[in-house]
């Protein structure tokens, strides 16, 4: 069996495919530009489409101001949940903006569950404890168990002892603002959600931060707000299901209801979307968005290169997990289009006029995000960043198609853990 070599040669008029076969090459002629424009207009048409909408959905969002005034007895009662591991630099941090909280302390409770962590983060939680704040270690409710995801079980643990009726999830390395729960609980009286999805963004550069480390930042706090416009745009339409487990309230009695992470406790990722996915079907029309400045929570971004390519593969392997179709058809679209104009940046290596449909679909792809991004940077007061976007795009092809593959095919580490 012999295979002959075969190269490849590009036509403004046609393309050729040199395809090996058995003991000789023969050639497959395509209309080259006819097919790869074709195929750009239609993935750039569905892409702009779904983008533009998602602009004019976060536009037509409302944001919202808490309704001022007392809180009473029959206020809702809150239980904070944090689930921390190895989380020594930022706990205390996280626990003092918990406690200058303008909502009564009467009203609101911590609970931080220590997830196996070989610092001091338990011992920092332990220094603050006291009446409505209290710390508890996962290894005593499971033992030398080996879980797939440990911060599921230890969100169920939390909520089992609770004693809201509003459970608050965030996460041990956020700051949130002294507005953060009475946001939150004065949404929650007005209009009566069962579960809402809060804005998140992430810390600006710090001025010691090294050339590097900055860039790195700033292209996560882009690609993040990215993903916050989407959420509440989403969310706000009902079109899909998106939030982040650094600011999610939900009902004690609906987390029950929905058989709390029953179903979905094998999945290491996915205590926030997969658990809005099962409420959602619930309760369709009570799932909400909170845009409220005053409920913005604050988190550091990846620190390294390979903590954030770990940490977005842990996002993407809950993929196929979903079950809300429109979510698996965005993401789809989302990933073949980046996909596409990979290929077609392969392609133009070898000829000028592939070059010209990637520069085309690249400054078309850049210019719809930023006319959707600029008011959600607005409303983050990020909009000096974005002077970063053109630059970074390329980049975010790139990070997309590896972490999406990787995501399905590969495993990551996680918090000193390695998942599959």
């Amino acid at each position: 069996m012999q295979l002959h070599k075969c190269t490849y040669s590009f036509e403004f008029k046609k393309i050729i495919f040199a395809v090996p076969v058995l003991n000789n090459c023969k050639y497959a002629y395509l209309n080259c530009p006819m097919i790869f424009l074709l195929i750009s207009l239609i993935l750039l048409l569905a892409y702009i489409t779904l983008i533009v909408y998602y602009r004019q959905s976060w536009l037509q969002l409302k944001a919202y101001q808490p309704v001022p005034g007392k809180f009473t007895m029959h206020s809702p009662f809150i239980t904070v949940i944090i689930v921390a591991r190895n989380e020594e630099k930022n706990i205390a941090g996280c626990i003092e903006s918990i406690i200058r909280q303008t909502y009564p302390e009467n009203l609101f409770e911590l609970i931080l569950v220590d997830d196996h962590s070989i610092d001091s983060t338990a011992a920092i939680a332990r220094s603050f404890a006291k009446n409505n704040i209290s710390v508890i270690n996962l290894q005593d409710f499971t033992g030398s168990e080996n879980l797939n995801s440990y911060k599921k079980k230890a969100v169920e643990i939390a909520i089992g002892l609770a004693k809201g009726d509003l459970m608050v999830t965030t996460d041990a390395d956020c700051i949130v603002q002294p507005e953060w729960l009475h946001s939150i609980a004065s949404f929650y009286e007005e209009f009566k959600p069962v579960f809402i999805a809060a804005p998140v963004v992430y810390i600006n550069p710090l001025p010691g931060d090294s050339f590097f480390k900055r860039i790195l930042k700033i292209f996560q706090l882009l690609d993040f707000i990215t993903l916050q416009g989407i959420t509440g745009a989403s969310v706000y339409k009902k079109f899909h299901s998106m939030c982040n487990g650094a600011n999610l309230a939900y009902e004690k009695n609906v987390f029950n209801e929905a058989g709390g992470f029953e179903g979905i406790d094998k999945v290491a990722s996915g205590d926030d979307m997969l658990l809005m996915h099962k409420i959602k079907k619930i309760y369709p029309d009570k799932v909400m968005y909170l845009k409220s400045d005053n409920a913005i929570v604050q988190t550091q971004p990846a620190a390294t290169l390979k903590d954030f390519m770990n940490q977005r593969i842990r996002w993407a392997s809950k993929a196929d997990k979903y079950t809300d179709p429109k979510i698996g058809a965005v993401l789809l679209l989302v990933y073949v289009f980046n996909a596409w104009i990979f290929f077609i940046a392969v392609c133009s290596f070898f000829s000028i006029y592939v070059f010209y449909l990637f520069l085309l679909l690249l400054i078309t792809k850049t210019a719809v995000e930023l006319f959707f991004i600029y008011p959600v940077a607005r409303f983050f007061k990020k909009q000096k960043f974005l002077w970063w976007f053109l630059p970074a795009e390329p980049f975010h092809i790139l990070y997309t198609l590896v972490a999406g593959w990787l995501g399905k095919f590969g495993s990551y580490q996680w918090k000193g853990r390695k998942v599959k």
